[in-house]
């Protein structure tokens, strides 16, 4: 359990659920496998945590089969809230049915396979963003930071929030003056971007995360209101052989360590309600 109160509603925004191959076939072209983390695997890291709300976000293994993901919504109810991965010509049919199961945005996922072609995304969050707009769901966009900094411009335009993951793929090493970061940043004070506060292992080069401390604050300075956070429960890894077939493990996380890390981050009671309550709220539109 946390050694301090967590804020109604708090909420993490970044988890995914696996299931069972046979009731849920993988995307033969994923890049690794992750075993099983269920439900009520779940419903357990919420309760260590003293959480009360989840994000299910749709894994890269799944491509565009939102299957698991959306049983997942079942189970969990009005606490649960959906990001898809989509096809860019999904009928607005099956949007609406997407709504009506707890979806709130569509994820453009290029940093799983390592694409650092910024016209990728581009092509994909143009159509998308307008028959999204409707429907009050953003774009989530998981990218390198040289690629978020190419697509500032669109990405600032759009008429749709957009929210950006795990810090935006910064190197915490790299500092403030990183190239791509002021871009980021910009973003952020604009009031069209949320950046997610999650995943430190990826941009840390210290076990105890505790480089991302300058990172986490000048995002969250550029925008409190615009901050949310996750653990990226349940951890996946791609196997060191890289085979695609073979179930990678989950990397061992101490998720109660990472809410310490971002009680550290907030520099007051305010902040810390904003990102992990108040801010998800108003994105997810619990």
């Amino acid at each position: 359990m946390t050694a301090f109160a967590m804020p109604s509603g708090a909420c993490d925004c970044h988890n995914h659920v696996v299931g069972a191959q046979a009731d849920y076939p993988m995307d033969p072209d994923r890049v690794y496998t992750a075993g099983i983390a269920s439900v009520d695997d779940l419903l357990a890291h919420r309760r260590l945590l003293g959480i009360s709300r989840t994000v299910l976000i749709q894994a890269s293994f799944y491509g565009t089969d939102n299957t698991c993901m959306l049983d997942g919504l079942v189970r969990l109810g009005d606490s649960g809230r959906g990001v898809a991965v989509l096809k860019p010509d999904v009928p607005d049919a099956e949007l609406d049915r997407l709504h009506g199961l707890g979806v709130r945005g569509v994820r453009v996922n290029l940093e799983t396979s390592r694409n650092r072609d910024p016209k990728v995304a581009a092509d994909l969050i143009g159509p998308l963003s307008e028959r999204l707009a409707r429907l009050g769901w953003h774009i989530q966009v998981y990218a390198g930071l040289s690629v978020i900094a190419a697509l500032a411009p669109q990405l600032a335009k759009l008429p749709v929030k957009v929210v950006i993951d795990h810090f935006g793929r910064a190197s915490a090493a790299a500092g403030l003056d990183q190239p791509g970061l002021p871009e980021l940043l910009d973003l952020v004070r604009g009031g069209n971007v949320y950046v997610k506060l999650s995943g430190a292992r990826h941009v840390s080069s210290r076990e105890d995360r505790s480089d991302v401390a300058p990172l986490a604050r000048a995002l969250i300075a550029a925008g409190r209101d615009r901050m949310v956070w996750g653990t990226d429960w349940p951890h996946t890894t791609r196997r060191a052989d890289g085979s695609r077939t073979e179930i990678a493990p989950y990397e061992k996380i101490d998720d109660v360590a990472q809410l310490d890390l971002l009680r550290g981050w907030c520099g007051s009671e305010e902040e810390w309600r904003l990102i992990l309550a108040e801010n998800p709220a108003r994105l997810y539109a619990f």
